[in-house]
């Protein structure tokens, strides 16, 4: 059957990116800290919303795990302006997606992908200012170090003799990289990243380009992806199938980006988050940006296209051509496994 046939050869084209972009993304996670971004992004002034862009958008986080590691920085003293950025790069582009947007895309797709993602978040940021951050509550309390009581302690605690803590080597620090990567990471994303191949599969197999095409490549291009992408519970990895089946069933590359950029970066749990967290004005800074940037990058994809006479299409081949057949096969049976086990272990409660 065509849809199927059509749906392995999308799997099997993403799937040796894909696996690279998760073992880039494991040691990315290892190398910028959760503690070492709190720490930067608490400092005032605009390079905080800077730094948080930069920060979140190789990391390995999809639209539902960033709520979490936001929360988190806000709550550890990152501004409104710093944790809004870091909101809006995270979701919107990853070390992971960039690797399988220059599988299906292409390598210029997968080079505008994260600067139009980085732009956005530092452009919200900094209209959202540079607020007071909320004072880590660790700081509120009295000091609590033995050394600096008053009061005379039976047994001075400041005593040398200090259980030995056995400190993680950087091989137990890489493995749990990998391990929130290949495991933690693929399970959040298998079903979406399954639907996103259906779709593109769908698309492929039975959408006439003339049905696409009649959206032009402008303005009304840009309303039509933006008000699917914002509904849309999905991350920049699951996007980026669907993105291909549009793009190459006649949507504009401009559109495309749109699409890209909106959906993994809008959905109901992060704007609610932004609501509740950060106030009404920057949630409306926060969606703005993220459309008008996108448009902005939308209409600049369309033109380098035009000006460069870009064939998408021929430079998705030609990376597909960089991976031989016998590594295609072994990450494609990889990745096909660690989706099975990741779905199990989220639907039915097995635990490694």
């Amino acid at each position: 059957m065509l849809l199927i046939d059509n749906f392995i050869a999308l799997f099997m084209e993403s799937a040796p990116w894909l696996i690279l972009g998760l073992t880039v993304a494991g040691i990315v996670k290892v190398l910028v800290p959760s503690q070492l971004m709190a720490e930067h992004l608490g400092q005032p002034g605009p390079m905080a919303t800077v730094k948080a862009a930069l920060f979140g958008a190789p990391l390995p986080l999809c639209s539902c795990g960033v709520i979490p590691a936001a929360l988190g920085l806000r709550r550890s003293g990152a501004s409104k302006a710093a944790t809004t950025s870091f909101l809006i790069s995270t979701p919107e582009t990853g070390v992971d997606s960039i690797s399988i947007s220059y599988a299906m895309l292409g390598p210029f797709m997968a080079i505008i992908r994260p600067i139009a993602a980085i732009t956005s978040a530092i452009t919200a940021g900094l209209l959202v200012g540079t607020e007071n951050s909320i004072p880590n509550s660790a700081s509120q309390q009295p000091s609590e170090s033995c050394c600096a009581s008053k009061t005379p302690e039976p047994e001075p605690c400041c005593s040398t003799e200090q259980p030995a803590v056995k400190q993680p080597t950087a091989a137990d620090k890489l493995l749990a990289g990998l391990r929130f990567t290949y495991i933690d990471l693929v399970r959040d994303i298998a079903l979406w990243l399954l639907i996103g191949l259906g779709f593109a599969a769908v698309i492929k197999t039975y959408v006439p380009n003339e049905f696409l095409l009649q959206w032009g490549d402008g303005l009304p291009a840009f309303v039509v992806m933006a008000l699917v992408g914002v509904p849309m519970y999905i991350c920049a990895t699951a996007s980026t199938p669907i993105a291909a089946g549009l793009l190459f069933s006649g949507v504009s590359p401009g559109a495309t980006l749109v699409f890209m950029l909106v959906g993994p970066a809008t959905n109901i749990a992060t704007m609610g988050l932004v609501k509740t967290e950060l106030g009404n004005r920057t949630l409306a800074i926060y969606l703005l940006s993220v459309v008008v940037v996108g448009f902005a990058f939308g209409y600049l994809t369309n033109y380098l296209a035009a000006l460069w006479e870009m064939d998408f299409l021929a430079q998705a081949q030609q990376a597909h051509e960089m991976v031989n057949t016998p590594l295609t096969y072994g990450a494609s049976i990889l990745l096909a496994g660690l989706m099975v086990y990741g779905l199990a272990n989220k639907y039915t409660g097995i635990r490694n």
